[in-house]
């Protein structure tokens, strides 16, 4: 195969998965490798990865049996959102130079087929790394979760778990955009501080700091809860459930709260509060929207450049980061979507 300029090395760095971790994975479930860098059959696409996305969603990739996509066996590279340049192809429809975006796996390259990609990349004014952000999977996330499950009204209330993170800031900033009430839910002073004062939400609760979370979404939200978007499950799905409107909406995203989902994990039942106020609870995966993904981020894309959507990125540099950073995540100790950047000059 023709091999452009782009191809800077003649390896190929991997993470793997030494072995099945026992809760959330940690750096010693991981080692890093050294293998050739692919060849391509016809049909494929070799592309150069050039940011590494970290998710929520690898936890359950390594971990659950019954996912919606096959577990991770030791041995596998680590599955992964990627974004990077196409270096070599043996495709019609992706030339070399184009930049995409997919599950493209946390190594150097990858041999890519058009199933693994996300989409292709049409902004150049805007920052790669936005491709596994708020131009990705978390901001695609907040705008289907929000728009299409959560379906906010002006004035209603709405209120968002981990709202400082990824998806949470910007589902909260799209309920905004909507005309509704948002209050946020997150961990410590300063992702309260960036709710309020970096995302515009109307308030904020330090769930660390407020441990009877029944009073403190009483005293935030007066008028009950129209919609919760909900990141964590767990002990905030249990206090927003006790203070839900008639036709209150609550879109499950996430389930964070939980270390482990074997043996069933038992709580409160939200049965008759779903009941009595006549409201839904709805699963949803974002990949269930593909069809859509081009209107959403027309849509947010609109938003970025015209301020009205804000940001954070946490970027890590280099392979070597990589292992230790699904921990990190659970953790809450970044600052942002996380990412790896493999090359310092890249953008």
């Amino acid at each position: 195969m023709h091999m452009s300029a782009n191809l800077t090395s003649t390896v190929n760095r991997q993470v793997w998965l030494k072995s099945r971790p026992n809760g959330i994975p940690c750096a010693e479930d991981f080692a890093i490798r050294v293998a050739a860098v692919p060849e391509l059959a016809e049909g494929e696409f070799l592309v150069r990865n050039r940011f590494l996305s970290v998710d929520p969603a690898m936890r359950g990739w390594i971990a659950d049996t019954s996912t919606y996509w096959p577990r991770l066996e030791a041995g596998d590279t680590m599955r992964a959102f990627a974004a990077g340049d196409v270096v070599a192809s043996r495709h019609a429809d992706f030339a070399e130079g184009e930049q995409v975006m997919g599950i493209f796996g946390w190594q150097d390259y990858a041999a890519v087929q058009p199933t693994q990609v996300m989409r292709k990349l049409r902004e150049p004014d805007l920052p790669l790394s936005l491709s596994l952000g708020v131009l990705g999977l978390n901001g695609l996330t907040a705008y289907f979760g929000m728009l299409d499950v959560c379906r906010p009204q002006a004035g209603e209330t709405v209120v968002v778990s981990t709202a400082a993170g990824a998806v949470g800031s910007a589902a909260g900033q799209i309920a905004r955009l909507r005309g509704a009430r948002v209050v946020g839910i997150a961990g410590g002073p300063d992702k309260v501080r960036q709710c309020l004062d970096e995302f515009g939400f109307d308030a904020a609760i330090d769930y660390k700091a407020r441990k009877d979370l029944d009073a403190a979404l009483h005293e935030a939200c007066p008028n009950g809860i129209d919609a919760y978007f909900d990141n964590t499950s767990g002990a905030a799905l249990d206090a927003v459930l006790r203070q839900i409107n008639v036709h209150a909406r609550i879109a499950i995203c996430g389930t964070a709260s939980f270390a482990r989902w074997d043996p069933w994990n038992t709580g409160p039942r939200p049965e008759r509060h779903l009941l009595v106020k006549r409201s839904t609870m709805r699963g949803f995966l974002t990949t269930d929207y593909a069809a859509r993904y081009e209107e959403a981020i027309t849509e947010l894309v609109t938003w970025i450049r015209a301020g009205r959507l804000k940001y954070r990125e946490d970027i890590r540099d280099g392979m070597a980061a990589a292992p230790g950073l699904i921990e990190t995540l659970y953790e809450g100790a970044n600052a942002g979507k996380l990412l790896i950047r493999l090359e310092p000059e890249a953008r």
